[in-house]
């Protein structure tokens, strides 16, 4: 069973003891800032966890609420609300650069279901390196010849030497796999459209392939991390 996103229970205000929504960053009765939210990052900007998002829409409510975070506001307020003012701030950057990047923001709407997510794609850092025992079936055959011309590469930088032959061959092969990332964003793309208009079963199905195309395409863009740094470019 796929885990939901977190519900944004009511909770009583820390100043007027009004009930509010509890990702509100702000009590919406007296508008005093509260202890920074648990809650997801969509219910914090104000947004439907979507994938296809409104992204005006949340560049703007993003600036809104960070100038009324901004701690200069409450330089003369109590310990504790400065204390929120950082915390929230911070938690509302992650908010921000995490929506606003469609790689980490499918990642991160897939981890809050439930979806095991590679630990450095789901920090949004790309650093894990290739799993040779996850080379993409159609790719067997190409990775193991582009890894034997990389290993050459290497060894021709290192004694000085250059090999245009062995060059041009890298360099067509950074095409192709540019190529079949094009392939791999318009797919995802296709999947985030099933994803927000879809029932319960068709996220399910779009859940399995969106999975596998954000694996294929962080293979993918190593394969070209690993052709540009052995070119040197």
């Amino acid at each position: 069973m796929l885990k939901t996103l977190d519900s944004a229970a009511p909770v009583a205000c820390s100043s007027c003891s009004a009930a509010h929504d509890a990702s509100a960053l702000f009590c919406p009765s007296c508008n005093k800032i509260q202890p920074p939210p648990s809650s997801e990052y969509f219910s914090i900007l104000g947004l439907e966890p979507k994938l296809n998002l409104d992204l005006a829409a949340l560049e703007q409510e993003f600036h809104r609420l960070s100038r009324k975070l901004h701690p200069d506001r409450f330089a003369r307020a109590s310990e504790s609300e400065r204390e929120w003012s950082l915390a929230g701030t911070a938690l509302l950057n992650d908010a921000y650069r995490t929506l606003k990047d469609p790689l980490r923001r499918t990642g991160y709407l897939l981890e809050r279901r439930g979806a095991e997510i590679g630990e450095a794609f789901a920090a949004g850092n790309g650093k894990d390196r290739r799993d040779a025992s996850r080379v993409p079936p159609d790719l067997l055959e190409e990775v193991f010849d582009l890894n034997m011309q990389l290993e050459e590469m290497r060894g021709t930088r290192q004694a000085g030497e250059t090999d245009q032959e062995l060059e041009k061959n890298l360099i067509e092969a950074k095409k192709k796999f540019d190529g079949l990332l094009a392939d791999v964003d318009r797919d995802l793309r296709s999947q985030w459209q099933v994803w927000d208009d879809g029932d319960e079963a068709a996220r399910e199905s779009a859940q399995k392939a969106l999975l596998g195309l954000l694996d294929r395409r962080r293979y993918l863009n190593n394969l070209v991390r690993d052709v540009t740094e052995a070119l040197g470019a």
